[in-house]
């Protein structure tokens, strides 16, 4: 890495930007890759031989189940890494999901051994890393929560109700089959609820766009 990348890094990473040994071993040992949108990062069972820091864009880590269908498990964008990367990096075992970036990625990624390195001997990368682990876990707590407890209908309004990824009034361009991956249902029961709520006038609904007109 360069003195730019390094200062990227810097910049995403404040919580490792005062760990010097760790800047150090980043200088040397860490490579800066760039991935296409779409383009798999790992695949489910693949060894972990490195752990990645996204610089720019967005990577999706997902379990597809026996009939092919996805779900979301959470995203990662710059400042933060992979917990199950981590994972699997500590104890050796394969990656148990997969890893896609959602758009262009640019990262940095270090080598296995140089991170257990860390984790054996920097308390700054164990803390970063365990307040990750603690904030990824409550993610997942709360999916568990969303598959188990809420109907479908209710799944898709809060979804839908995200200001971030549907800003009210402004037209977003994404597919029923989008929409069903990220809820891990399928596109018939998402286009079907979706239709309701065009009836409702709470959605404008287009070809491979939608737009949330009201309260959801």
């Amino acid at each position: 890495m360069d003195d730019s990348q390094l200062q990227r890094f810097r910049d995403r990473y404040p919580r490792l930007a005062g760990e010097p040994v760790l800047l150090q071993e980043l200088a040397r040992q860490g490579r800066v890759v760039t991935l296409e949108a779409g383009q798999h990062i790992c695949l489910e069972g693949n060894g972990c031989s490195h752990l990645a820091f996204p610089l720019e864009g967005v990577a999706r880590i997902y379990k597809v189940g026996e009939t092919g269908r996805e779900i979301t498990l959470y995203r990662i964008e710059p400042g933060e890494c992979c917990i199950l990367t981590l994972s699997c990096i500590l104890t050796e075992s394969p990656f148990p999901a997969f890893a896609v970036a959602e758009q262009p990625l640019t990262g940095v990624v270090v080598p296995a051994g140089v991170i257990r390195h860390w984790s054996d001997t920097l308390p700054g990368w164990r803390q970063y890393s365990w307040n990750l682990v603690a904030s990824r876990l409550g993610d997942i707590i709360s999916l568990v929560e969303e598959i188990t407890f809420r109907r479908m209908d209710q799944r898709l309004e809060r979804h839908l109700a995200s200001r971030e990824r549907f800003p009210p009034g402004q037209q977003v361009k994404v597919t029923h089959q989008q929409i069903a991956t990220e809820l891990g249902t399928s596109r018939e029961v998402v286009s079907r609820l979706l239709k309701d709520l065009e009836q409702k006038g709470r959605v404008e609904l287009g070809r491979g766009w939608l737009r949330v007109l009201g309260p959801l």
